[in-house]
């Protein structure tokens, strides 16, 4: 790799040198010829880099020119970056241009010194590379201008159409599926394009072959066409190739390209073609539409199936949708393994071997190659020995063939352009199956200057390489955030081993015991969890010009013990070139001054030492510092009073520092700040004394990005005016904004309503979050936030209207706590004209809680001015809104609700929690509409609900039908489980609890066949007594596999209906006093694995069916005191029914005089507590 960090570093060295603050300080200290000398030497050998790039693959001499050339262009960087570094250090320095100059000259770093020092490093470099330069024509290297992409040129074996069906395992499914989808004669498309797409060694080229010679397919077309594209794109190749193909004989040499184009219109005119482009890597689109023109000559439902690695190739060549090609599972990766590895593909007769096989294939991550690859080098390998010395060994040390995996990915690291090789091979830093934080991914690339931006911000563009690298398949297993942003990611465990393979000494991850590091390496992760205890690993003592220090493995931040500085210092000594610096979680409790030291640092991660309470000023001598992460620093009491003299630095995070009061005056200057998570407002006292900046320190922060959370705002006529300053409304790449007012500050509605008037964001916002706001309405501005996902309101005590809510057709959550003044969400008569039609078409969760005065979702006002809860229509549900789209509804503490919209479309959760079940009702007995798609629903209009209801099927199914958890506790008027339950028919998860009126889970629980966990709760009228109707619908239950019976005094003895429930595997009962039998047919639970009891005090014995469960696992009994006398090892009266039983825990509260009699036994877990009383324990 050392030639992609040279052309990139020698890149950057150029364009530094060129720059006008080196040839400021050049000037200004007399070293700007020598200067210029030093760039033109660097771009005489970034020009051959290109040659010696790929001469290197075959000469080892030139390889070891290039690892030489590496070491001597890093001190060069270094070496500029003192210039950089000293541009930025007057710029800090307050006075005129004479004073800075007078105070320079007296500084430690006095003109005469630092001449003498730059000079005497440029001409020692200028010395190195001039003789490494003159090596470049004894290797006859040649001169290549412009940018490179590094794409090898070594010839690719052709692929062929012939497999062999037998030696193909684990594949028959996706050939089927793959099959279908060409032979689909419902497609009538004249030409479709099928891409097949995943990482080298899946078997994309395999599969194609399966398909390729299926008997159905050559029956089905008229030609069948195997053409392997790899490394060339050339239409007129292709052509030749492809008539070649079809006319074995044909001599096409003399043909010009007319005449071959002419001529393959006429071999596939009017003939249904199959043609298979296998190994396709380019990504050029005008390429591509040169073919397809061609290929669209033959007859209608002809087909192609593309193979690539490039999910841009799939893009751009197919017309429907890519197939991904998974992994195969653990079952079919042994199979194949078998195969290879043994003898007749029969498992040998040790089991030791079978087993080190198993975990070989484990780290093979499914991948059909490299199952092949180990498989094959184990075959003639018999002893364990040798079996176990592959199970130890990572992928990139054992020798292979070019053929074999890593050869094989590698082909994808050789077509990256160069700029994408160093971001990618940086990722070996992590650890296997790392969660990625991609964001800090990026601003690790942006540090180390892998990341350039002509055009866009270094973000933006950071961003465009992470898609250019997971498009490519190197990364994978993206998770998003709730506004669809990526944000974390993965690597397969095979990508993570090329990475190691390509990075060479330029990268490691140092294990606990690693005797050695290379010199030449630059950036190390540690692979344990590292604190400020511990000394820094003597392995390290050789490479003194580490660029980056990280932090992978730290284990939960709050248990770590504080420590002291020392380790800090050790760092700061050691390793002066640092660029990246993570020191998160290692239990510091002070930072040394010496961070000032650390000229070259860009990135400082600091987050999650609880004990840290403030930064030193020395922290601000960092003027190259671009990246300060604070975060869960809950001890940090202040910022460093000079911070605005950080001028490069962009991102500032300090999420959940709790004892943070203020921000520094002065933050305000800098202005290419993108990230400040937080900004704390100071309070009360502190304010008047004017300790800290205001909100006019966000004036001109308008690069901010992201989130933005404002603290403490205050309440009053002052604040209302101060509010303007924060020019939030300039913010234009904020996607987040949470206020937040001081909660102990005397609220006046007005003022507060003034403020946030003078605090509009910009149009784009995606999240608002308002906290202890003290206005009674919003602000005028909110209807103009039309790309708004989340809207949340909490604690907001006089809050009483919201705007017309229908406007807001991207939004996706919708949060109201703790509203104490609301008595209707829509306060709009205009709302009436959606009737019959959908409310909130995008919206995704409902969270209204703790709303007591909440009547209705509609305020409505009769002829007569009296108002009404709900419009006159609302008996005939079927002209009721309805949230289309609903998926999550959690409705706590809101007594008074009586009318909403529907949510029969609901999927996900629905709690109810102290409301009343009338809306519930409403849903559940509207069964005459149709579900309105999803897709519609981004574009639906304020027409009539005819109209959008005409445009769509009229079949419908049960409300609530894809539900999968309900959750209904203090629910005070249900009697018993209604019969419309029946239309619940995949809900997963059913909890009841404290419904004081519930008299019968019947009829509606009968209903519930996919029903997997029961928890009933507290239900002090809940009769589950025996009966010939109650026998039929547990039956019913067939897929129940948790239940949980808590608190509930009528509960004599489990329902017999129960023993029909042969699928559960789990059962509580825990605090039921009247419980006194567990009955004898427990033995017919023959897939009973656990059962728990809890504190029933009036259950004597346990069940001899008991013995008979021999699924039975684990036993618990908790506080029965009778209960537990019988089940005492050996001497207990019911010891014999429990006996078999694996896992068994006792936990008991003793009498201090009986304290001693109960003392741990052989095969039995006793837990003894003393002096906790009974009741809160429980509670707790």
């Amino acid at each position: 790799m050392a030639e992609v960090i040279l052309f990139n570093t020698a890149n950057r060295i150029i364009g530094r040198l060129g720059s006008e603050a080196v040839q400021e300080v050049g000037l200004l200290w007399g070293v700007k010829n020598e200067l210029q000398e030093l760039e033109d030497t660097i771009s005489i050998i970034k020009d051959v880099l290109v040659d010696a790039e790929e001469q290197q693959v075959h000469n080892v001499q030139i390889r070891n020119w290039l690892k030489k050339l590496e070491g001597v262009v890093y001190e060069a960087d270094d070496l500029i970056d003192d210039f950089d570094t000293e541009a930025l250090r007057r710029r800090a320095m307050s006075g005129n241009e004479l004073t800075k100059k007078v105070r320079t000259f007296f500084s430690s770093s006095n003109q005469l010194a630092f001449r003498s020092k730059m000079i005497h490093k440029i001409i020692d470099i200028k010395k190195k590379l001039d003789a490494i330069a003159a090596n470049r024509t004894r290797f006859h290297l040649e001169k290549h201008n412009g940018e490179t992409t590094f794409m090898m040129s070594r010839l690719r074996k052709q692929t062929h159409a012939f497999v062999r069906d037998k030696e193909v395992i684990g594949r028959d499914d996706d050939r089927v599926t793959i099959l279908e989808l060409l032979l689909d004669t419902k497609v009538e498309d004249e030409l479709t394009i099928l891409p097949i797409v995943g990482i080298g060694g899946l078997g994309k080229t395999t599969l194609a072959k399966l398909v390729f010679n299926d008997e159905q397919v050559k029956k089905h077309f008229d030609l069948t066409i195997w053409i392997c594209v790899s490394d060339s794109f050339d239409l007129k190749l292709l052509l030749e190739r492809i008539i070649v193909y079809i006319e074995e004989n044909k001599r096409i040499d003399h043909l010009e390209m007319d005449q071959l184009q002419r001529y393959f219109r006429e071999q596939i005119n009017g003939k249904r073609y199959f043609l298979v482009l296998d190994d396709v890597w380019n990504e050029n689109r005008e390429k591509w539409l040169g073919l397809q023109h061609l290929l669209m000559s033959g007859a209608k439902g002809s087909r192609v199936v593309v193979t690539t690695r490039s999910k841009m190739v799939a893009k751009i060549m197919g017309t429907m949708q890519p197939y991904y090609l998974g992994i195969l599972d653990e079952d079919k990766s042994w199979s194949l393994f078998k195969t290879m590895a043994f003898k007749q593909g029969e498992e040998p007769q040790s089991s030791d071997i079978v087993n080190i096989g198993k975990a070989i294939v484990k780290r093979c991550g499914g991948i059909p190659l490299a199952l092949r690859t180990i498989g094959n080098m184990l075959y003639f390998q018999d002893s364990e020995t040798k079996w176990l010395s592959f199970k130890e060994k990572d992928l990139p040390k054992i020798s292979q063939n070019e053929d074999d995996i890593l050869p094989t990915l590698k082909l994808s690291y050789d077509y990256l352009p160069s700029h994408l090789k160093h971001c990618f091979s940086y990722c070996s830093l992590f650890p296997k199956d790392h969660d990625i934080n991609v964001q800090t991914l990026i601003n690790y690339w942006i540090t180390l200057g892998f990341v350039k931006s002509p055009d866009q911000t270094v973000e933006d563009e950071g961003y465009e390489y992470f898609l250019n690298l997971l498009q490519r398949s190197f990364l994978q297993e993206v998770k998003t955030d709730k506004w669809g942003n990526i944000k974390k990611c993965k690597m397969h465990d095979l990508m993570h081993d090329l990475a190691i393979f390509v990075r060479e000494t330029e990268c490691a991850i140092l294990p606990l015991n690693e005797k050695k590091i290379n010199k030449e390496t630059r950036h190390v992760s540690f692979g344990f969890h590292f604190n400020s205890t511990e000394q820094i690993p003597a392995s390290l003592a050789h490479a003194k010009r580490i660029r980056t220090f990280l932090l992978c493995n730290q284990s939960n931040w709050g248990s770590r013990e504080a420590s002291d500085k020392s380790v800090c210092d050790a760092i700061i000594f050691s390793f002066k070139f640092l660029r990246m610096l993570d020191l998160h979680g290692i239990g510091i409790q002070i930072v040394p001054s010496s961070i000032g030291k650390l000229k070259h640092l860009r990135y400082l991660d600091l987050s999650e030492n609880k004990d840290i309470k403030e930064l030193p000023n020395s922290i601000t001598k960092l003027q190259n510092l671009h990246t300060l992460k604070l975060d869960l620093c809950r001890g940090l009491q202040k910022l460093p009073r000079d911070i605005k003299k950080l001028f490069k630095l962009q991102n500032l995070e300090i999420n959940w520092c709790d004892s943070l009061t203020h921000m520094p005056c002065g933050l305000g200057q800098l202005t290419d700040l993108r990230t400040l998570s937080e900004f704390i407002l100071t309070r009360g006292a502190d304010f008047v004394k004017g300790k800290g900046g205001g909100l006019n320190e966000l004036m001109a922060l308008n690069n901010l990005r992201g989130r933005l959370k404002v603290k403490n705002l205050r309440h009053g006529m002052d604040a209302s005016e101060e509010c303007k300053d924060a020019n939030l409304k300039e913010k234009q790449h904020l996607q987040s904004l949470k206020l937040d007012w001081d909660p102990d500050d005397a609220v006046e509605a007005v003022y507060d309503e003034m403020a946030l008037e003078g605090l509009q964001p910009h149009q784009n916002l995606k999240e608002l979050m308002l906290t202890h706001y003290g206005g009674v309405k919003f602000s005028g501005w909110l209807p103009s936030l039309t790309n708004l996902v989340i809207l949340s309101l909490k604690e907001c005590k006089n809050f009483q209207h919201l705007p017309f809510l229908n406007q807001f057709r991207h939004l996706k959550v919708l949060e109201l706590k703790y509203l104490p003044a609301l008595e209707y969400i829509s306060n709009n008569g205009d709302s009436m004209n959606f009737f019959g039609s959908q409310e909130l078409p995008s919206l995704k969760e409902l969270t209204l809680k703790y709303l007591p005065s909440l009547k209705g979702w509609w305020r409505h006002v009769s002829s007569g001015d009296v108002t009404q809860t709900s419009p006159p229509s609302m008996t005939e549900n079927h002209s009721l809104p309805s949230f289309p789209c609903l998926s999550t509804l959690r409705i706590e503490h809101c007594p008074n609700l009586i009318s909403m919209p529907l949510y029969p479309y609901l999927e996900e959760r629905l709690v109810l929690n102290n409301t009343s079940w009338k809306p519930m009702d409403q849903t559940m007995k509207n069964l005459g509409r149709p579900r309105i798609p999803e897709t519609s629903a981004e574009n639906a209009s304020s027409s009539s609900s005819t109209a959008i209801i005409s445009t769509f099927p009229t079949s419908f199914s049960s409300p609530l039908s894809m539900l999968r958890i309900l959750h209904i506790s203090h629910i005070d008027d249900l009697q018993s489980l209604p019969d419309f339950l029946k239309g619940l028919t995949s809900l997963r998860d059913l909890r009841i609890e404290s419904c004081r009126i519930l008299k019968h889970l019947f009829p509606g629980i009968q209903h519930l066949t996919s029903l997997e966990n029961l928890k009933i709760v507290k239900c002090e009228e809940l009769d589950m007594s025996s009966n010939a109707d109650g026998m039929e619908y547990w039956r019913c239950l067939r897929s129940l596999r948790s239940l949980r019976f808590d608190e509930l005094p009528n509960l004599v003895s489990l329902p017999d209906g129960l023993q029909h429930v042969t699928s559960l595997q789990e059962l509580q009962i825990q605090r039921c006093d009247n419980l006194s039998v567990i009955p004898e047919w427990i033995s017919k639970l023959k897939s009973l694995k656990k059962l728990e009891i809890w504190v029933c005090s009036n259950l004597k014995s346990l069940p001899e069916g008991l013995g008979s469960l021999t699924t039975l696992q684990t036993l618990e009994i908790w506080y029965c005191p009778v209960l537990l006398e019988k089940c005492q090892k050996e001497t207990g009266e019911d010891w014999p029914k429990i006996a078999h039983i694996p896992h068994l825990h006792f936990v008991s509260i003793p009498s201090r005089d009986d304290s001693q009699s109960f003392t741990a036994r052989s095969g039995l877990h006793w837990k003894i507590f003393e002096n906790i009383r009974l009741p809160q324990f429980c509670n707790k």
